[in-house]
């Protein structure tokens, strides 16, 4: 089973950025994909970005490409994602998933999550 436990998320002003972190329970996430999804308050939760842990492929969602950059740390099994040029309409509950194999981009296709982190920016 694995476990993922996110962090990093706060309240900032359009404009700033923030890093989250997910931290992943086990060294066979060697072979997943890792991503963020987000989920604002009375909409579905979407794609953000995603990142392979062999070859580093990622993929991100047209609305941040530009702004967020994820990224991996294979020593401290952690993904980050760096989010710069935040906007009030990135304000959401950021969470981390996993799932074996390739990048997709459906939650659904994701079997573990983590329990979510909150970003509130301000205009």
């Amino acid at each position: 089973q694995v476990q993922l436990v996110e962090s990093g998320g706060g309240l900032v002003q359009a404009g700033a950025s923030l890093r989250l972190s997910c931290a992943a329970s086990e060294r066979t996430v060697g072979s997943y994909a890792m991503a963020w999804f987000r989920q604002a308050p009375g909409k579905e939760r979407e794609f953000v970005a995603a990142i392979t842990w062999g070859v580093s492929r990622t993929s991100y969602a047209d609305s941040v490409k530009g702004r967020f950059t994820i990224s991996r740390d294979n020593a401290r099994n952690t993904v980050y994602l760096q989010m710069n040029s935040l906007k009030p309409e990135d304000t959401a509950v950021y969470y981390c998933a996993a799932r074996p194999g390739a990048i997709m981009v459906l939650p659904s296709q994701y079997p573990y999550w983590g329990q979510g982190t909150q970003v509130t920016v301000s205009s």
